[in-house]
């Protein structure tokens, strides 16, 4: 019987062939050792590129963080242009502020007792005659302890010696200290005779009654420097270094016109100024009293004798 053997099938055989041939040479575990030794190249683990990319996403969102916390502090500084352009801006504004000269403010008071002189001194570094066009307003806060007479300020008024009017409404100037209010007052300063570049207003006040203290025999009155207001029918440099905000006030003492003035910023010379006022001590309350009424009913006394002795009288 003639043996059958099964036929080889080609298709089979080459593939084992070309797998054979595809798969690298092995080397032994030893040899393998050696080379990854000798060899500069880094394997990563399979979950490195995990970490990599996860490292990448957390410095993105970092980076978003900053810029979104950026953007808020520009919109909330108000700064609507980019930031390279707003620091742009804001050296060309210290550069001009370099270059303006300050504005120097000094309050004193002047004359002694109850009745006291305020005389305000503004200087600027820029000669007049580049302010002709300018006008310069000063709005002086009186406190609880000090009063101005409307009264005398039209009398000074009528004499040409100040230019100051009073702004706030229902002012009694009889009322003490602890029943007042703090009030405000317009002044118009004028050109100095004696500086160049100076400005100077005046105003008389007043201290008022203040009640009687168990210790001390002197109280304290703070005067606290004012707002310094100037108007130009012009632009100059001083408005762009020194103006903060804009104010409405009348344009001049008799002109009904409200302006727009500008807040100037200045250095003042004095933080403040601080007045000592002698006060009464409660433990001399009756004596005081007491020596009141006894002058009085004396004094009264003598008016009755003098009018019942010299006076003449008809029936």
């Amino acid at each position: 019987m003639r043996e059958s053997f099964p036929q080889q099938q080609p298709w089979r055989t080459s593939r084992r062939v070309r797998r054979s041939s595809l798969r690298p040479p092995t080397r032994p575990r030893g040899e393998r050792h050696k080379a990854c030794a000798g060899s500069s190249v880094r394997f990563s683990s399979p979950r490195a590129p995990l970490g990599s990319a996860f490292s990448s996403v957390l410095a993105a969102r970092a980076v978003g963080v900053w810029a979104v916390a950026w953007l808020l502090l520009w919109e909330a500084a108000g700064l609507t242009s980019t930031p390279a352009a707003a620091f742009t801006a804001a050296l060309t504004d210290a550069g001009i502020r370099a270059t303006c000269s300050e504005i120097i403010l000094r309050q004193e008071v002047l004359k002694d007792g109850f009745h006291r002189d305020l005389l305000i001194k503004v200087k600027f570094g820029e000669s007049i005659e580049d302010l002709q066009t300018c006008r310069l307003l000063i709005k002086q806060y009186i406190p609880t302890g000090l009063f101005v007479d409307p009264y005398e300020l039209a009398s000074l008024r009528e004499r040409n010696i100040t230019e100051a009017v009073m702004v706030s409404e229902d002012f009694n100037i009889e009322a003490p200290n602890y029943l007042s209010k703090e009030s405000e007052v317009l002044i118009y300063a004028r050109q100095d005779s004696q500086c160049i570049d100076c400005f100077q207003a005046f105003l008389p006040v007043h201290y008022r009654y203040h009640r009687p203290h168990s210790k001390d025999g002197e109280t304290f009155i703070v005067v606290n420097n004012p707002d310094l207001l100037m108007y130009c029918d012009q632009e100059f440099p001083i408005l762009k270094c020194w103006a903060q905000k804009q104010v409405a006030a009348p344009c001049a003492l008799k002109n009904k016109d409200i302006c727009q003035w500008n807040n100037m910023k200045y250095k003042s010379v004095y933080k403040n100024v601080t007045l000592q006022v002698p006060v009464g001590l409660t433990i001399h309350t009756s004596l005081v009293c007491s020596v009141t009424l006894l002058i009085t009913i004396l004094c009264s006394t003598l008016i009755l004798v003098a009018v019942f002795k010299y006076g003449h009288f008809s029936l």
